[in-house]
């Protein structure tokens, strides 16, 4: 196993329809086991062949870091179900993110390291790592389909005022639900004076 360059966004590959593999031959599989061994030194969730200037249509995904990856040779989405919207990166456009509009659940037909055709259904972020590898396939890259794009530095920033923002609005929530408990108190101890009040006799 060897570990590949990463093609970035301006090199011309990254914009090719990518062709079938076919069959799965022992190169193939030599050029998967590379592709896994640069994703994971990476650190990526999931790499498509022309990342790293291969024009063939598979890629390696793995939406669950604790479990085995995926190897998707000659995938084909065949379904699609809901939405979500949520922020991507990719490997190819470093330093970056932007929010990008996927289906919430595919059903994906690829054939595997032993050559077999499998069907495997996917939802969430599963769904959303299938779909973005297999845009790579097709010469598009999730700027194409993003919107609010933006550095790292400014996602972070962004995430740290809106968990501030979450957390004074909780405070605040909080200071009324006791300022409405003491008011209530209050007046559940005012009844209990007026009923605790000896009659007087007429």
């Amino acid at each position: 196993m060897a570990t590949r360059s990463i093609r970035t966004d301006g090199e011309e590959i990254l914009r090719k329809v990518c062709r079938p593999v076919g069959e799965v031959t022992d190169r193939v599989r030599e050029n998967l086991a590379d592709m896994l061994e640069t994703m994971k030194l990476e650190q990526g969730v999931g790499i498509a062949a022309p990342q790293v200037g291969i024009m063939r249509r598979m890629f390696i995904a793995m939406p669950d870091l604790e479990g085995e990856p995926y190897y998707m040779i000659d995938p084909k989405i065949i379904s699609e179900e809901g939405e979500t919207v949520d922020d991507e990166g990719c490997l190819s456009v470093p330093g970056y993110v932007g929010t990008v509009k996927r289906p919430q659940k595919i059903v994906i037909e690829a054939t595997n390291l032993d050559g077999e055709r499998k069907t495997y259904t996917f939802e969430d972020f599963g769904a959303r790592v299938m779909c973005h590898e297999n845009d790579h396939l097709n010469g598009i890259l999730y700027t194409d389909i993003a919107t609010n794009i933006r550095t790292l530095e400014e996602a972070a920033e962004e995430a740290e005022k809106e968990a501030k923002e979450a957390e004074e609005a909780a405070e605040e929530a909080a200071n009324e639900t006791k300022e409405s408990e003491s008011a209530d108190n209050a007046i559940r101890t005012a009844e209990s004076r007026n009923h605790s009040s000896p009659e007087v006799c007429q």
